[in-house]
């Protein structure tokens, strides 16, 4: 039995040691993000499409995303509207049509922020007030302020929409005409 017991031994010691070693396991996760390089950006959203709604946006990056907080004004009261980034920093077009579809450099469905799929411009619904006024406080997480990689927000347009996203309907979330529209500038 001695002679036994001796090789499980040994093999459960060898194991124990292999546990211990010092030598770091093998990544297999991908590379990390680019960092941002802003700390500080500003979107002032103008009317578009008619509307009276403007705000004010302040952007910073956070750990693993951007911090946006702001306010938005002449919303209809206690009426949810549809909130996200857009692909270009061009708000020249009356509709804001020149700022182009959602932000989406991974090719992804659109959807609700925080979920498996959606855009990374994607972010939930802003709500108005009964003064019609929307308090912004959120993160966008994936994304980085400046820097230049592909989820570079720095540049690209914030866009209010006159309806709530629905998240489901592709490829916008059925929010409706683009009501405010401000180029996120990179100030610092």
């Amino acid at each position: 039995m001695r002679i036994a017991i001796a090789p499980l031994a040994l093999a459960g010691s060898l194991l124990v040691l292999a546990a211990c070693s010092s030598s770091p396991p093998a990544s297999t996760s991908a590379p990390a993000a680019p960092a941002s390089t802003a700390q500080q950006a500003v979107a002032v959203l103008a009317s578009a499409s008619g509307s009276r709604v403007s705000g004010k946006l302040a952007l910073m990056p956070m750990g693993d995303g951007v911090h946006i907080s702001g306010e938005i004004g002449g919303l209809p009261p206690g009426a949810p509207s549809g909130f996200h980034v857009h692909e270009k920093g061009d708000c020249s077009a009356v509709d804001a049509s020149s700022a182009g579809a959602h932000f989406n450099p991974a090719a992804s469905q659109h959807g609700r922020a925080g979920t498996a799929v959606h855009h990374a411009g994607d972010m939930d619904n802003v709500v108005a007030n009964a003064d019609g006024v929307a308090k912004v406080n959120l993160h966008l997480l994936g994304v980085t302020l400046g820097g230049g990689g592909a989820n570079d927000i720095a540049g690209r347009a914030v866009i209010v929409h006159a309806a709530a996203d629905d998240y489901q309907t592709q490829p916008s979330g059925n929010a409706g005409a683009r009501v405010a529209c401000g180029v996120i500038k990179v100030t610092r």
